[in-house]
């Protein structure tokens, strides 16, 4: 294994690139705005800020969606981009590179992430996938490659991935389409349908973080800004947890619906170790307030909160990389038999 080596988590929301040795060297929103289709005005946070924001000439995208390259020429400019800013300290070039990717897609959606490095400018020596469940089990502090089965929910912005892992491998996975967008998604259509109020994706992102639980336990509020849908003039109103409640819950049970689906395909012997160890939840989304209790509530299992969730992904990354007993846990395109 190489002593200079570089591990990349494309997540729908934000990229993430890890150093061996040094930790993130880059943590930022994933996203792009171009100019007239065709020249780079900004990438990164620098580029969030001016999603829903922008002018008709100027295009702002998520090169990544459901957890797959969706645009792979924006997602390969956003790369270059990222490369080439920190390629100012001469970092990159002839290094190995790790590379997690969801395990329920196709074959040519996990080539396309191989591809990306591949024909960008960091001159990749050696390319190597990472099935995204065991980096986010290793970045969760969990041992995956015992007998010791382990169960696994990442619950991302766009996609949540279910998954049963033992002896270094995966048992079982499901990747669903459901993330912290569809509860943003949600929330301004039921803003919209309640108090006639429009409201953008970052507004509803931030009733979310302030306002959402996944138990109607206690009730807050908060003023939120938007346009009246009557009126048509800028307008303050004020929503409360309660509200939010009722439009998450939805999707929040079909999440646990997935989970039970998962739980009925496991094996006995890995049923008791979930049993004893419980489940672990991971990813931005799962920072939802009270959602361990929901699940508990409904699989009667303990539930496990990861800490520092929205990097378990690329850490678990980096503890592959760094220990070389983990080898075994990363492989090449070529051992896996896929083809451009």
């Amino acid at each position: 294994m190489s002593r200079k080596a570089y591990g990349i988590d494309f997540g729908t929301s934000m990229i993430k690139i890890y150093r061996k040795g040094q930790g993130i060297l880059l943590d930022e929103k994933n996203v792009i705005a171009i100019a007239d289709r065709k020249r780079v005005i900004a990438v990164g946070n620098e580029a969030y800020e001016m999603f829903e924001k922008a002018p008709e000439n100027i295009y702002v995208s998520y090169p990544i969606k459901s957890g797959v390259v969706a645009d792979i020429d924006n997602m390969q400019t956003l790369l270059d981009t990222f490369i080439g800013q920190l390629n100012a300290k001469q970092l990159f070039g002839g290094r190995d590179f790790y590379v997690a990717v969801p395990s329920d897609i196709t074959e040519v959606q996990k080539r396309a992430f191989y591809d990306l490095i591949a024909n960008s400018n960091a001159k990749a020596k050696h390319i190597w996938i990472v099935e995204k469940p065991i980096a986010d089990a290793m970045g969760a502090g969990l041992d995956v490659t015992t007998a010791q089965g382990v169960m696994v929910v990442d619950i991302g912005a766009e996609t949540t991935e279910i998954s049963i892992l033992s002896l270094g491998g995966i048992v079982l996975s499901k990747l669903i389409p459901v993330g912290g967008n569809k509860l943003d998604e949600t929330i301004k259509l039921t803003v919209k349908k309640k108090y006639g109020l429009v409201i953008g994706d970052k507004t509803a992102e931030g009733i979310k973080k302030q306002l959402a639980s996944a138990l109607p336990i206690q009730t807050e509020a908060m003023k939120v800004y938007g346009r009246d849908v009557v009126s048509g003039l800028p307008a303050e109103m004020e929503v409360d947890s309660d509200m939010v409640y009722d439009s998450i819950i939805e999707h929040l049970t079909s999440v646990i619906d997935a989970m039970k689906v998962i739980l009925e395909r496991t094996p006995p012997e890995i049923s008791a170790d979930i049993i004893d160890a419980g489940i672990y939840i991971t990813g931005g989304s799962s920072q939802i307030l009270h959602l361990d209790g929901l699940i508990s509530q409904e699989t009667d299992l303990k539930v496990n909160l990861v800490a520092d969730p929205e990097n378990s992904v690329v850490n678990g990354i980096g503890k592959i990389m760094e220990e070389p007993s983990l080898s075994e846990l990363a492989f090449s395109l070529r051992q896996a038999n896929y083809t451009a």
